[in-house]
């Protein structure tokens, strides 16, 4: 039986063998890329999907923004999308870093922020490092409490977004906000 490589079959055999991507060190020599320099440089990156003139009203373009800022990360981070009151973007912030499989999130921390902010809404998000994007009760949980607690504030909680390296769920599409 003739083995087949997968990766060849599919085209990727090629994908490491191409040019070296360098950086410059703060010294101002160049250096090969290492895998956490072109992933910050996608983080970077990722700022040009959004402006803060274009509302975020496609759910599909707050999901890819939030998979290029929070995907490949090793320890679980949690980030918010301040919005106006027409849902243009005021500030993404890292409210928390983590572990590997959890990360202590602060509905307070996040509620003094929209004040401070003037926010209408808010868009959380969170990865899972471990590749599953479904939500465990925690999350679940943390979600019902940080709705509640902007609500009191007049601030809306559109979507709760868990991100993976491949994949996005989101609970509102899932109608689990």
């Amino acid at each position: 039986m003739e083995h087949v490589n997968q990766n060849a079959a599919l085209g990727y055999d090629n994908m490491n063998t191409g040019q070296t991507l360098y950086v410059r060190s703060p010294s101002g020599r160049y250096r090969a890329a290492t895998d956490s320099h072109v992933l910050a440089a996608a983080r970077i990156a990722a700022e040009s999907l959004i402006s803060n003139r274009d509302a975020m009203g496609n759910p599909d373009t707050v999901k890819r923004y939030f998979q290029s800022k929070l995907s490949g990360m090793g320890h679980e981070v949690a980030a918010v999308l301040y919005l106006n009151s027409q849902f243009k973007v005021i500030r993404y912030m890292e409210m928390s870093h983590g572990t590997l499989t959890q990360a202590s999130v602060y509905p307070r921390e996040i509620v003094k922020a929209a004040l401070r902010l003037d926010a209408a809404a808010i868009i959380m998000s969170h990865n899972h490092p471990s590749g599953t994007p479904e939500a465990s009760e925690a999350d679940l949980a943390l979600t019902r409490h940080l709705k509640h607690a902007l609500a009191l504030i007049d601030v809306r909680l559109l979507d709760h977004i868990i991100v993976t390296g491949q994949t996005t769920n989101s609970l509102a599409e899932k109608g689990q906000l």
